[in-house]
């Protein structure tokens, strides 16, 4: 897939007349001057404390949220969310997590992409938002999009560190850590709905029907 967007992001290059196969030096600093002369517009104030923000606009648009002290006590977090709610202890999840003990939980969690059978999936998080309760997912070879899609229950593990105020300071962090941007970044806000029957809010219609965050303190 990566091969076949970079040919065709190729072709319009060189149908712009700027050839190559990616950004100039010249053209990447180009965006960055841009950006540093269009300041922010008038950003709402967001509280000091971004993880009590980020966990109520959370919940506040269905999903559930966790706290622990540390990543180890993840897998037992995890396993209780599920067992509480009777849900599946079988899916899949990120290979960038697969070193934690999800088996000495109680979980069979394979490390790899979602398919259409999965119930479950656990995905890390790039970063969160405390003003809309949105996760932020940076798609890569350990961190697929389809784990946080696909599966009925979607489960992510987010470091309190990653949380930032606003949208604005989510890109400014991707830009700053990824330079080039990933295939794609989602932003997603609760489990999936829709309204389109009836104005009747339906959950899991395009996607995952729970939603619930594991934020890791330390």
């Amino acid at each position: 897939m990566s091969g076949a967007r970079e040919r065709i992001l190729a072709r319009i290059r060189k149908a712009q007349g700027r050839g190559g196969s990616g950004p100039s030096k010249a053209e990447l600093e180009a965006v960055e001057t841009y950006l540093h002369a269009h300041p922010r517009g008038t950003l709402p104030k967001v509280e000091a404390d971004l993880v009590a923000r980020f966990r109520a606009r959370a919940e506040s648009m269905q999903s559930t949220t966790e706290e622990v002290a540390a990543k180890a006590e993840v897998p037992a977090a995890v396993a209780r969310y599920l067992k509480a709610g009777n849900l599946a202890l079988a899916g899949c999840v990120w290979p960038r997590l697969a070193d934690l003990e999800w088996k000495s939980a109680g979980l069979a969690l394979e490390a790899r992409e979602a398919n259409g059978s999965d119930a479950v999936g656990v995905t890390g998080a790039f970063a969160a938002i405390a003003e809309t309760g949105t996760l932020v997912f940076a798609s890569g070879p350990d961190s697929p999009s389809t784990v946080s899609l696909l599966p009925e229950t979607h489960v992510a593990v987010l470091s309190a560190g990653r949380i930032v105020a606003h949208m604005e300071d989510a890109w400014n962090l991707a830009r700053a850590e990824f330079g080039q941007l990933p295939r794609a970044i989602n932003f997603v806000s609760g489990p999936s709905r829709t309204a389109d029957i009836d104005q009747t809010i339906v959950l899991g219609a395009h996607g995952p029907y729970r939603v619930h965050v594991v934020v890791v303190k330390g």
